[in-house]
């Protein structure tokens, strides 16, 4: 997509003038007025909770009406029944990740999503079973880091966890939880790959990382990191997953709905990612995870009747018979109200098209980018500037930035703190302007100037 290819140039051009040619060009303008912000918001938070859309709102008033009028029977005589609502939102999902349809469901949460799959693999690689890839011993049983002996407890023959310093801290509450849970000391397989900068990950740290640990089974990474917004290369660090007889696991929540992936071809084993940031579906909405297609027929470490094979579920065996799909790690009866306007933010965006999202996506940051560069001294951009390297948002920095976010939050600009130094800006694609971008750094650069700011207290610590 080239519609703004060198477009967002500011140069000696007024901002003005050029947000104002941006947006009466922009091809996605008219699905602005299908979400709901207030008119006196400049909203710049997607990328922590996405705004209604009236698409997600008929969808949940849809199955509302669907509970008045049908009861217990919307299960099975709701159009579409509410009992598949699970695996069809997940058909819907999987072109956003390039994954096939029985590769994605909707269930649970992400943190519990982290769970049952991190568990899940582990289960395998202790009991020998390591990936199958071309060069690597099958999964025989015979699974160790140098493919010698199965792990049996031994600390010198455990699986390890390959994370990073900067991940969002639920991913490592619940990797260490499970591996606390197989008897392996997370102080001890817990391994971090270090952050040269305090703001991105280098890869070449992480493949230095497998070089120098043989006991590595699982890679998890995210796909963008939740403060700097940098933007992993989903490929290349599955490949140095492969090679070294690990499995590659991803945390997707702050890319999928703004960044186009492509999991089956990158041969990724396993993401989860939540829906209620770029995907619009509302605060604490329902959960998606992606398995691939090799590993169906796995038990999950967290099994519940939702994940039962759907032909017999309601037979209610004692034994667990796992769904051979993606649909095996959904847990309890899904929430079908956190999970119904899912459905119509799906539509929406897919009417959009991924790719014109992207391209909006990265037209819109590039000029907050150069706008903050030609506006904003003060400002340091913790964002990386090259488009591969970057996911929805922008993250300005500042010694005052938490009195910042403050200042702004008060005139109506909605954006978050990260500490020590970060706010947080998300011009999304589907609902932002160029010109609300020009605006956004308008207020920035008369709080600063005129140092608004500073009679605000800080909290010494957390978010807003």
């Amino acid at each position: 997509m080239d519609e703004y290819d060198g477009a967002t140039d500011v140069g000696d051009v007024d901002p003005a003038v050029l947000a104002a040619r941006l947006d009466d060009g922009d091809p996605l303008s008219s699905v602005a007025d299908r979400y709901h912000v207030p008119g006196d918001v400049l909203y710049m938070d997607g990328n922590s909770l996405g705004p209604a859309s009236d698409a997600a709102l008929a969808s949940l008033d849809r199955v509302i009406e669907e509970w008045r009028e049908l009861l217990i029977g919307g299960w099975t005589d709701a159009d579409p029944p509410w009992f598949t609502m699970g695996e069809r939102l997940g058909d819907a999902l999987a072109p956003l990740v390039g994954a096939d349809p029985e590769e994605v469901v909707v269930g649970n949460s992400i943190t519990v999503n982290i769970h049952t799959l991190v568990g899940t693999f582990l289960d395998e690689l202790l009991a020998g079973n390591g990936p199958e890839r071309e060069g690597l011993p099958a999964a025989d049983g015979t699974w160790v880091g140098d493919g010698t002996q199965a792990a049996d407890g031994d600390p010198e023959t455990d699986p390890a966890v390959l994370v990073n310093e900067l991940d969002f801290p639920s991913d490592h509450y619940a990797i260490r939880a499970q591996l606390r849970q197989r008897g392996i000391d997370p102080d001890e397989k817990l391994r971090v790959v270090p952050s040269r900068d305090g703001r991105t990950i280098d890869p070449r740290d992480i493949e230095a990382a497998l070089d120098a640990h043989d006991d590595i089974g699982i890679v998890w990474m995210p796909t963008a990191l939740y403060r700097s917004g940098q933007l992993f290369d989903v490929a290349r660090i599955t490949e140095a997953a492969h090679e070294a007889g690990a499995y590659a696991g991803f945390d997707a929540a702050h890319s999928v709905g703004t960044v186009p992936h492509e999991f089956g071809e990158a041969d990724v084993d396993f993401a989860v990612w939540c829906t209620y940031k770029y995907l619009n579906a509302g605060p604490g909405s329902i959960g998606a995870l992606y398995v691939a297609e090799r590993h169906h027929g796995l038990t999950p470490a967290l099994a519940g009747w939702w994940g039962h094979e759907k032909d017999t579920q309601f037979e209610m065996n004692m034994e667990y018979t796992p769904a051979d799909s993606a649909g095996a790690w959904q847990i309890g009866t899904p929430p079908l109200f956190a999970a119904a306007p899912l459905e119509g933010s799906i539509e929406l965006l897919r009417e959009a098209g991924i790719d014109r999202l992207r391209a909006k996506s990265l037209a819109l940051t590039d000029f907050l980018i150069a706008l903050v560069d030609e506006r904003l001294p003060e400002v340091s951009v913790g964002t990386p500037r090259e488009h591969a390297a970057r996911g929805g948002h922008v993250a300005l920095e500042h010694p005052d930035a938490e009195r910042l976010s403050a200042a702004l939050t008060d005139r109506g600009v909605v954006v978050d703190f990260r500490p020590p130094n970060v706010v947080r800006v998300c011009p999304a694609a589907p609902y932002t302007s160029f010109a609300d971008v020009l605006e956004v750094v308008d207020e920035i650069a008369a709080i600063l100037d005129s140092g608004a700011h500073e009679q605000y207290a800080t909290s010494g610590g957390g978010v807003t």
